[in-house]
């Protein structure tokens, strides 16, 4: 600039800096619902509410939870905190109900999911396998031995090889069986038969379940479950012919100690073998269920509780990223002195986070259904007789196998997008790991592997769509979640939406027919390629894999389908109080025609809806984001996740999220003296200029 010119900068009017405590405060005036009835709904009554509320307070005020600081520690120190956890938890065993005890560990998932993996691994796979595949007298035992009390006894889940993961029936362990001694023996044949990703195996467990192929006589059985000793609980020492190290650093997750194990002829006695299906007496003859598939009931159940993970985790992100959406303001197109824009107001902005808020509470209804299928077949899996009824029970295993493999892939992807999209909407601050996102991604990020890897879990859930369409061809009963394959229209020729009307194309029914229709058709479409294959000499097998996409596919239409109808149909419930009809109403649409606009042409391909339809719903989307944006705060306020929970200065209930970042950030990181300026920075910054002839080199700067 020239001296003589002057700065029309010093005509600019002074913008008072918007308060971000005001700002937030202002979305709570005037509530269009009320906001305790909404927490009350989601959790499934007032006595959850204010039990969950006491857990979380419960959680705040124990010293060995606290959480702000854990981006700072190093490893060893998170793993020796979340053991101050394990111990402190333990306790709680022998005094809480089952039901309170699981509802206390999934807010401790929400707030520490390393511990909750730590802790779980015992109490979720170790017992889980006890429960599922253990005599009651092979039960008792263990429990006298400490497996529901953590005194003597730390549990792990030896499953997972170097060589092998969802492919159970590949794994390569061995227990051979010795008849002079009546013991099994343990062994590791090769490298890939190493137990590998084993959690607690690297510094806590004392015994493991293991999983390993029965060989009595030269005859392999299949794989079975053996209780095996690790290490002497009192001198901590490994056993004979056990060796285990630790698999190191992970993506996230570094709460629990994942660690590699071999055997090498490791003796136990006959009885560590779990009988409660399979049974091998003394002199080495095995007996086999009569339905093998019952003694795979218990593994569900890490699936169902990985589906309210998803809700739990994606309600925590969405909080976060709304709240400080609220707050945060970015550009104005106003006159000068006008305040900047909150990003909420955006409509771009309102189309990445909200659909993803109704995705949340889609998912969340979804997982109270799964879980109240899953303990009506636990109940009857444990009530069950020998006659008829085992059949019934068989075919419910399978449905419920089949809806907890589609939902826990579906909606750990979806839930690690929410967290990713969350984070992403931050901006620059997403990146800190302050914020509570980036190590939130890292954390959840497992969910997609173990468990069942999500993509072989819903090709499980297709080949599952296929058979009951068989059956659907054949006139032979459907499963209940699949009744739509009658109801989308006959033969070959599915219903059509014929309205021009807005409201009816935009209606909770039309969509619930859209849905039932498209999942039908793609379900449909997948069969017909498996019959077509099989027709042309194609195996059963070659014929399901060669029609792989096509049956992921339909899991992905179906199980959307069914997380649209969990969310539409919860609105008819008795406990859906009139306050909250409406926006649950407006949640429901938006989910159901912002998933319709993602698979719009499968929709145009079964000739569901046409283009000007189409488009009908495209300009719904947009007034129902504008609609649901004026109480986005108020939703995410229902989730009752307090302050310590969020454990993020951008999620704060009373939006004061700038100084809390700040104050957060120096506190953790105090100002020190950089320990390799001496020896680095310094030698770089005095060092001489020279040629190669070794004069000082000169710089030319005219």
């Amino acid at each position: 600039m020239a001296p003589t010119e002057k700065n029309n900068s010093d005509k600019t009017l002074a913008v008072k800096p918007p308060c971000p405590m005001q700002s937030l405060a202002e979305e709570r005036l005037n509530p269009a619902f009320p906001v305790q009835e909404m927490t009350d709904f989601i959790n499934g009554g007032r006595d959850i509410t204010e039990l969950k509320r006491t857990m979380f307070l419960e959680m705040e005020r124990d010293p060995n939870w606290k959480i702000d600081d854990y981006p700072n520690l190093s490893l060893s120190e998170i793993r020796e905190r979340t053991m101050k956890k394990v111990s402190g938890v333990a306790d709680r065993l022998l005094t809480e109900s089952r039901s309170k005890f699981m509802m206390r560990m999934s807010l401790m998932s929400v707030v520490d999911p390393g511990f909750w993996t730590r802790f779980g691994v015992h109490f979720g796979l170790f017992l889980g396998a006890l429960t599922g595949q253990a005599t009651p007298s092979q039960f008792n035992y263990w429990v006298q031995k400490g497996a529901l009390s953590l005194r003597g006894m730390v549990g792990c889940f030896g499953m997972t090889e170097l060589g092998h993961g969802s492919n159970v029936a590949g794994l390569e362990t061995t227990a051979t069986f010795d008849e002079s001694h009546d013991q099994f023996i343990i062994n590791t044949p090769t490298l890939t038969a190493t137990k590998w990703w084993i959690g607690g195996a690297a510094q806590t467990a004392t015994h493991c379940s293991v999983y390993a192929r029965l060989i009595i006589k030269g005859v392999d059985y299949g794989v079975k479950v053996f209780i095996v000793q690790l290490r002497d609980p009192k001198t901590f020492n490994l056993m004979q012919g056990v060796n285990i190290g630790d698999i190191g650093k992970k993506m996230g997750r570094d709460q629990i100690d994942n660690g590699w194990i071999q055997f090498t002829n490791v003796r136990i006695p006959r009885s560590y073998m779990l009988m409660k299906h399979t049974k091998v007496s003394s002199t080495g003859k095995v007996t086999e269920p009569p339905m093998a598939q019952l003694a795979y009931g218990a593994l569900i159940m890490g699936r169902v509780s990985m589906v309210s993970d998803s809700a739990n985790v994606s309600r925590r992100a969405l909080t976060i990223a709304i709240r400080y959406a609220a707050v945060r303001r970015q550009f104005t197109s106003g006159p000068a002195g006008s305040l900047e824009t909150k990003l909420l107001d955006y409509t771009i902005h309102q189309h990445r986070l909200l659909p993803l808020l109704a995705q949340s509470f889609a998912i969340g209804f979804a997982a109270r259904k799964l879980n109240q299928q899953y303990e009506l077949l636990m109940a009857g899996l444990e009530g069950s007789k020998p006659g008829s009824d085992i059949k019934l029970i068989l075919e419910d295993l399978k449905e419920t196998h089949a809806t907890s493999a589609g939902l826990k892939a579906f909606c750990t992807w979806d839930c690690l997008n929410i967290i990713d999209q969350c984070r992403q909407s931050l901006g620059g601050h997403g990146y800190s790991a302050y914020t509570g996102l980036s190590t939130s991604y890292q954390d959840f990020a497992v969910h997609c592997t173990w468990e069942g890897d999500n993509t072989i879990l819903m090709l499980q859930c297709g080949r599952f769509l296929v058979t009951s369409a068989e059956k659907f061809k054949k006139n032979l009963p459907t499963p209940a979640n699949l009744s739509y394959l009658g109801k989308a229209g006959s033969g070959e020729k599915f219903n059509s939406c014929t309205s021009t009307n807005p409201d009816e194309i935009c209606s909770i029914e039309t969509l619930k027919e859209a849905w039932a229709c498209v999942a039908a058709y793609s379900i449909l479409k997948a069969h017909k390629l498996y019959k077509e294959s099989v027709s042309t000499g194609s195996t059963m097998d070659q014929a399901y894999e060669a029609t792989s996409a096509s049956r992921l596919h339909a899991a992905k239409m179906h199980i959307t389908a069914y997380l649209f109808h969990c969310l539409s149909d919860a609105i008819y419930t008795n406990e859906c109080t009139p306050g909250i009809v409406e926006p649950l109403k407006s949640l429901a649409l938006l989910y159901g025609i912002s998933s319709i606009i993602k698979n719009s042409g499968e929709f145009l391909q079964c000739k569901y809806f046409d283009s000007k339809q189409i488009n009908t719903l495209n300009k719904k989307l947009d007034e129902l984001c504008l609609s649901v944006r004026k109480y986005a705060v108020l939703l995410v306020d229902s989730f009752a996740y307090p302050d310590y929970v969020i454990n993020s200065p951008l999620g704060k209930y009373d939006g004061n999220v700038y100084e809390t970042y700040f104050n957060l950030v120096n506190r953790l990181n105090p100002n020190k003296p950089v320990p390799y300026f001496e020896t680095l920075i310094k030698p770089m910054l005095n060092r001489s200029l020279e040629t190669d002839e070794g004069p000082e080199l000169e710089i030319d700067t005219e």
